[in-house]
């Protein structure tokens, strides 16, 4: 009896390996089309053939899209490393008021903070890139990164918002009877214990910002544009040559690709650790 009721929960939890098998088949399709025509030569790129393996792999391919994209991709790197830091730094400090150290309208602010994720980019490019003319800020990484920083920060805030709202009170008045204020008991007390969110936001924001297109193609000049806005220019106005805009396509996707392969258990203990609960 206890053997067979063993054997049918061994058998549906198997089942359920079935589902996820094709959703995972079906969300890696676009990356086999990808890499398959990046490997192909112009000649065998067409509709009829996107199915079929190379003929003959070409690196030279990933070559030539590399050596367009390089320095795009060094600008790319260089306007979210900060963003990402910066905004999860401020998101941190704001969550840690938020939820430990109460004042009067926070229970306003907070709400006000969040709102920022439910507004539209396109709603505010006008007013966004006339502001940026206004603090000399316009055409370079530095406005870009201002932009990404500000749009990261209601993310951030809720979720480390969430994640000290778990961490018991005792801890705080513990430090604070020890002499500690308010950026003593945050950098002694809830600082070490933010690793599971800051692994989170981190992840959030670095993949949020490297993907951006919207903010990249309005804010800056062409030697200021990330790799998301090369990528799209690579593109030729007559004769597109899919093979390398193929290849130049898996490589802009590659860091985001690696930090979730790497990074993606901590990613989910950080979830599960309580940084998007609430």
């Amino acid at each position: 009896m206890i053997s067979s009721l063993r054997e049918r929960k061994f058998a549906s939890k198997n089942l359920l390996y079935i589902p996820l098998v094709f959703m995972a088949l079906f969300y890696l399709i676009p990356m086999y089309i990808m890499l398959v025509t990046g490997f192909k030569g112009f000649d065998e790129v067409s509709l009829k053939t996107m199915w079929d393996l190379p003929s003959k792999i070409r690196f030279e391919n990933f070559v030539e899209a590399f050596e367009k994209l390089a320095p795009y991709m060094y600008n790319s790197f260089n306007m979210v490393i900060p963003a990402a830091v910066i905004s999860s730094l401020l998101g941190s400090i704001n969550g840690y008021v938020l939820a430990k150290w109460k004042f009067k309208g926070s229970d306003i602010i907070f709400p006000l903070i969040l709102f920022g994720m439910f507004i539209p980019y396109q709603s505010i490019i006008i007013p966004l890139v006339e502001f940026m003319r206004r603090i000399n800020m316009y055409g370079g990484l530095p406005g870009l990164i201002l932009a990404h920083i500000i749009y990261g920060l209601p993310i951030t805030t809720l979720t480390f918002r969430n994640y000290y709202a778990s961490i018991p009170r005792d801890l705080i008045d513990a430090a604070r009877i020890d002499g500690a204020g308010l950026w003593g008991s945050y950098r002694h007390i809830l600082l070490p214990l933010s690793i599971p969110s800051f692994v989170v936001v981190l992840i959030w924001q670095f993949t949020s910002a490297w993907n951006d297109f919207l903010f990249a193609v309005v804010l800056t000049s062409p030697s200021n544009w990330p790799i998301t806005v090369a990528l799209n220019n690579m593109a030729g106005s007559q004769i597109i040559a899919w093979n390398i805009q193929m290849a130049g396509s898996f490589l802009a996707a590659l860091p985001t690709l690696l930090v979730y392969i790497l990074l993606g258990r901590f990613f989910l203990r950080g979830l599960m650790a309580g940084a998007l609960k609430g």
